[in-house]
């Protein structure tokens, strides 16, 4: 739930009527979330996400018509205020690279349990980003890949560790708890991290940050 006690609300797009009523019923029986539309295709689930803005969008990446890509592009390019988690039956580590540099807050394998659906809906409505954490290891080589450079920034090394943190789909209270700090501080040194970077929210400091080689 928010903060203000009101369930998230979610559209959840996937062909497989089965799979797809799976997800849609671990999210209702949580009882945080309300999932305000459900989607067999693309051009669907954009209409939905147009008509009903949910504060998060479960988008297949092999959907008909439109593809989960095409349907992250379209969120982004329009500006509509809707965090889009992926899914896919593939977790190869570029997948989940491009698919958070483009505009995704988070990733989840289709094996998902339903505790890892309903905590990575959750954490990307508070502004996280929901990664599988098996890749978090991959997730660093493909860093390391793209380093170099002259276009890095100099970070301190909190706000290194608060960048560490996003990466690995903490949220702000986890990553305070871990460091022994407030979550205020957190906050102030998140701020700071976003304006070195240029970026607005953890997705793009995540993705943009693996862009300039400045995770290790």
């Amino acid at each position: 739930m928010h903060a203000d006690g009101t369930r998230v609300r979610v559209v959840v797009a996937d062909d497989h009527p089965i799979y797809r009523e799976g997800v849609v019923r671990a999210l209702t029986q949580s009882g945080q979330v309300e999932v305000v539309a459900e989607a067999a295709d693309g051009a669907s689930a954009l209409q939905h996400i147009r008509e009903h803005r949910p504060d998060v969008a479960v988008v297949d990446q092999r959907l008909p018509e439109l593809d989960g890509t095409a349907v992250l592009h379209a969120v982004v390019r329009d500006g509509l205020p809707v965090r889009v988690i992926v899914l896919s039956a593939y977790t190869d580590d570029g997948l989940v690279f491009r698919a958070i540099e483009e505009g995704a807050a988070g990733y989840l394998a289709k094996d998902a349990t339903r505790n890892e659906i309903v905590d990575a809906v959750m954490r990307v409505a508070r502004g996280g980003t929901a990664l599988p954490e098996d890749l978090t290891t991959g997730l660093m080589e493909q860093v390391r890949l793209r380093a170099g450079g002259d276009d890095r920034v100099l970070l301190s090394e909190r706000e290194l560790q608060v960048l560490r943190g996003f990466s690995e789909g903490k949220s702000i209270p986890q990553i305070a708890q871990e460091l022994f700090l407030a979550p205020s501080t957190v906050k102030t040194h998140t701020q700071r991290l976003y304006e070195k970077l240029e970026v607005s929210d953890r997705a793009a400091a995540v993705a943009e940050a693996m862009r300039r080689g400045l995770l290790e």
